[in-house]
């Protein structure tokens, strides 16, 4: 079986392929199958409506399963930003600005609570669409913390631990994030179809 993940984000590959590792799927980049050119307007108003966006593109263009995710990250004290645009927060795609814009709005708030939340769109070769979610809940930190991971992971601490995303191992993090929690749904998913 075949998947091909809409990104070409190191990052979010290795944690895919970290999850799914056990199972008997070859895991494919955009730019492994000579897609790397085909970028989408994420314009959609929700993480839904961005992933299937990003999937359909690219299933027009294989027969091969088609994953894409959109991650958001919810403050609540910022009525829910940066939400939707967590990755253009500050700017497209500048996730040093991102953080400190977000640290900067929340520094004369009592509520850091937070959530993170992934939607994966998944399209399978007869084109049918299946999302499937997960969600982290947490608070923000007030200054920057470890330097693992990427994006929000320096100042965010998941509910129950006093570390940040970005101290914690791939390991420790794939245990409880929020696309870790949306990849064991999919890795269910696929184990009951193989």
């Amino acid at each position: 079986m075949k998947l091909i993940v809409s990104t070409d984000n190191k990052n979010k590959l290795k944690e895919i392929k970290e999850v799914l590792k056990e199972l008997d799927i070859e895991i494919l980049s955009k730019k492994e199958i000579g897609a790397s050119n085909l970028e989408v307007e994420e314009n959609k108003d929700s993480l839904e409506g961005n992933s299937e966006l990003k999937a359909k593109a690219l299933s027009s263009m294989t027969d091969a399963y088609i994953l894409a995710d959109d991650t958001g990250l919810f403050v609540n004290a910022l009525h829910g930003e940066p939400g939707v645009k967590s990755a253009r927060y500050a700017g497209d795609h500048d996730e040093k600005g991102n953080r400190k814009k977000l640290l900067n709005n929340l520094k004369d708030k009592d509520d850091r609570s937070a959530y993170f939340k992934t939607v994966l769109c998944l399209i399978d070769p007869n084109k049918n669409i299946k999302f499937l979610e997960g969600v982290c809940k947490g608070h923000i930190s007030e200054e920057e913390k470890g330097a693992n991971g990427f994006g929000y992971d320096p100042i965010f601490i998941p509910e129950g631990y006093d570390i940040s995303f970005g101290q914690m191992t791939l390991q420790e993090k794939d245990k409880i994030s929020h696309r870790a929690k949306a990849l064991e749904n999919l890795k269910k998913y696929f184990t009951e179809l193989i």
